[in-house]
């Protein structure tokens, strides 16, 4: 005994939705763009699959019979479902939003982040709330789990679905504390080199892509600590004499949100006589969002917090 489930055909719910509503083949042909011989071949179709007449000719018109009329507005509902089903989702209103959205960034990008970000959530969706995760999930499987909505910084090591968006290139600065010796002549890279140095890694490492340019000029820097944080780097950097990279404008023509920390803290931004490799800010998203009208709010109000045109961006 084969107890396969026949498939289900839609078109018949439209043809069924239209001729009950019509009470004529001709007329449902009409409203579904079709020919009457071709209605009339779906309305034996209807007879057959539902084993009752559903219309009879009654004079000249056609009436329903009673299991028609119990169908009629059981019909029109599935209709109407269908059709809200497939029909694709315009703008959401950020206003209507109640949801969480998990952020990952490094705590420089969180902190540039967070203030406008939140600005823009109290303005335009107060019912969004935002959490912010480190970075140890970065390179995992974090965006293509779900654990994650967005990631910011530096992006690398994504899955190969993953879209990902640059937002903004940066070099980096030099960030001393006011009267710091480096800020009395001209910064060179030999006295670059001589200053007392805080590197950032979350590994650990030591060097990174100023070592590699002062060594090509046959100069070595002296990193006394390395910290896993920007922000703790550019702390210690403020209260004493190490020198703290920090990224910046590439024009020096504004300030982008990332300085902001710095600027905080009264560090002073000096420019690196050294060709370094330009820094940049991007983020991903797995592609199950690409659609969504919240992510999309989400995504813009990225952009415009960092200053982003998204000219970069990969196709929505």
């Amino acid at each position: 005994m084969n107890s396969t489930q026949p498939a289900i055909d839609a078109n018949l719910a439209l043809a069924l939705d239209a001729l009950l509503t019509e009470q004529s083949v001709t007329r449902a042909a009409a409203r579904l763009h079709t020919s009457p011989a071709a209605m009339s071949r779906t309305l034996a179709r209807l007879r057959r699959t539902l084993q009752d007449p559903l219309l009879v000719r009654a004079g000249q018109t056609m009436v329903p019979t009673p299991r028609a009329q119990a169908l009629r507005d059981e019909a029109a509902t599935v209709v109407r479902r269908l059709e809200e089903l497939l029909t694709p989702r315009g703008g959401v209103d950020p206003a209507t939003l109640r949801t969480t959205f998990t952020l990952q960034a490094a705590d420089l990008a969180g902190a540039a982040l967070g203030p406008g970000l939140l600005r823009l959530v109290r303005q335009e969706a107060p019912g969004v709330s935002l959490r912010f995760r480190s970075e140890e999930l970065e390179g995992g499987p974090a965006l293509r789990d779900g654990r994650i909505d967005l990631e910011i910084g530096s992006i690398e090591h994504v899955d190969p679905e993953t879209r990902v968006e640059e937002l903004v290139t940066l070099r980096m600065a030099a960030a001393v504390r006011p009267g710091h010796p480096l800020t009395e002549s001209i910064v060179t890279p030999a006295r670059l080199a001589a200053a007392e140095h805080v590197a950032v890694s979350r590994r650990g490492r030591f060097t990174g892509p100023l070592d590699t340019a002062l060594a090509e000029q046959n100069l070595r820097r002296r990193v006394t600590v390395v910290l896993p944080s920007h922000l703790a780097a550019m702390t210690l950097a403020a209260h004493s004499d190490v020198v703290c990279l920090v990224p910046t404008d590439p024009s020096g023509s504004t300030a982008p949100p990332l300085t902001d920390a710095a600027t905080a803290l009264g560090l002073r931004l000096l420019d690196i006589p050294l060709p370094l490799p330009p820094v940049s800010i991007g983020m991903a998203w797995h592609p199950r969002h690409a659609a969504d009208g919240a992510h999309q709010w989400l995504r813009d109000a990225v952009r415009r917090t960092l200053g982003a045109s998204g000219a970069g961006a990969t196709a929505d």
